[in-house]
């Protein structure tokens, strides 16, 4: 496809991603929902970039222009707007955002009316009437069939109790230290409100969002300041979110980050303790460390991989009847209470499962050990196939037979490449990943 890639629509905004095309998305968007429109309501969501306010209004003429009446909720964590959608009885939700990217680019992301992220085969219908002139032209509406829009600011009070709602109503964060890291994005009001309300000590970070500083030194993608506001306040734990709050990362009371891998696996065995783990299964991304999995195993827990991506694991989710996973990287979907990844509701079940067992983040967080694993990036100027490369699929096998697991993937947002090498020996790894990108920087570069 050449809009979507595997999170929505995401480029650099005023250049990838501009007014006109986001108007003709929205366009092309609207024509499609119009298809099973119930309500003729779309809501629209975005983080704290300052070209959010620019593709706003692009996508709410867009709508308007085919019909659709639009409801704009302003910043928001896209977990609340696929929780609005479906709370608010609309046909679609779209949310504004390039997650944990710097403020620079912006994307766009859909939900449908049951608050999902769309299937590839939606993202191909909309592509498809966003390339057709002559559906756009006459698909736009005149006199009274123009939509309207209006701005509602009071939804996040339906959010912030929906969270509260998913935390055990027997337990209370009173007498706990809590610090948090918004990464100056869309849960810079909420996140403090939730934890705030249900009785914790909250400190508050990169809760100052200027709509150039999301994501900027701080949150989920750069938690080194979390660990030492969390060491500096003996808080009992830390959260930071990324600039659209479907992502966390965990600091525990010593101040180390919490790998993702070990944050899944504790989840999942607490799930099963408490008899709430659908089918004793759970979702993970390709990925995932293989001690996940033989600790999963060893616990009479199976893991199912999926590709990379959020909506791949709740798609997998859907399919075997689960409902819990999450990727490696702090999107974890707590299937009975969101749609995708939740970094609030996740940190809201961390706490409860710290709570239910008495111990310390760093006793709770810590089930297993992982194996050792590199993951590196190169930039590339074009995604040229992988299996086109000579000398790939040989240096693979070889890799391979040392008893390493390879996964080399091409990033769904940006021009880089990600190579992941995992294995039990530090230094056969080290040794075969300066090879692996030796060989790729030359063919790539």
């Amino acid at each position: 496809m050449e809009l979507f890639g595997t999170d929505g629509v995401r480029g650099k905004a005023g250049k990838k991603l501009t007014a006109p095309v986001a108007m003709r998305l929205a366009m092309a968007a609207g024509i499609y929902f119009r298809k099973g429109s119930r309500t003729n309501k779309i809501i629209v969501g975005k983080d704290t970039r300052r070209s959010g306010y620019m593709i706003e209004n692009a996508l709410v003429s867009g709508l308007t222009a085919v019909g659709y009446n639009v409801i704009q909720i302003g910043p928001m964590p896209t977990p609340a707007v696929a929780f609005l959608t479906e709370d608010m009885r609309c046909d679609a939700g779209i949310m504004i955002s390039a997650s944990h990217n710097p403020y620079y680019d912006n994307g766009i992301k859909f939900f449908n009316s049951r608050g999902d992220k769309l299937q590839e085969s939606d993202e191909r219908a909309i592509e498809k009437i966003y390339f057709d002139d002559e559906v756009i032209q006459e698909n736009q509406k005149v006199e009274k069939e123009i939509g309207s829009s209006k701005r509602i600011d009071d939804v996040i009070g339906r959010y912030i109790v929906h969270l509260k709602n998913s935390f055990p109503k027997d337990l209370t964060l009173g007498g706990l230290r809590i610090v948090i890291d918004t990464a100056n994005g869309a849960a810079y009001r909420v996140a403090p409100t939730v934890f705030s309300e249900l009785g914790a000590e909250v400190i508050v970070i990169n809760n100052e969002p200027n709509g150039f500083n999301i994501n900027q030194g701080c949150g989920a993608i750069y938690p080194e300041q979390l660990a030492k506001e969390v060491l500096k306040y003996r808080a009992d734990v830390g959260f930071a979110l990324d600039g659209d709050a479907d992502r966390l990362v965990v600091v525990d009371e010593r101040g180390e980050i919490v790998d993702g891998d070990k944050i899944l696996g504790a989840l999942a065995l607490y799930l099963k303790e408490q008899g709430v783990l659908r089918n004793g299964k759970m979702v993970a991304t390709v990925m995932s460390n293989q001690g996940l999995e033989d600790f999963l195993k060893k616990e009479g827990i199976q893991l199912i991989r999926c590709g990379v991506g959020d909506k791949y694991v709740v798609d997998e989710m859907r399919r075997h009847g689960l409902n819990f996973g999450g990727e490696q990287s702090g999107h974890i979907i707590f299937g009975d209470y969101s749609k995708t990844g939740d970094g609030i509701a996740t940190a809201l079940q961390i706490i409860a499962m710290m709570l239910r067992k008495g111990k310390r983040a760093s006793e709770v967080l810590n089930p297993f050990q992982l194996y050792p694993q590199r993951l590196e990036s190169i930039e590339v100027r074009e995604k040229k196939p992988l299996e086109k490369i000579k000398g790939y699929r040989e240096l693979l096998q070889e890799i391979e037979k040392r008893g390493l697991r390879p996964l080399i993937r091409y990033s769904g947002t940006e021009n880089k490449l990600r190579i992941l090498l995992e294995g039990k020996d530090q230094k056969l790894l080290d040794r075969s990943l300066r090879e692996l990108l030796d060989f790729l920087e030359k063919e790539l570069r």
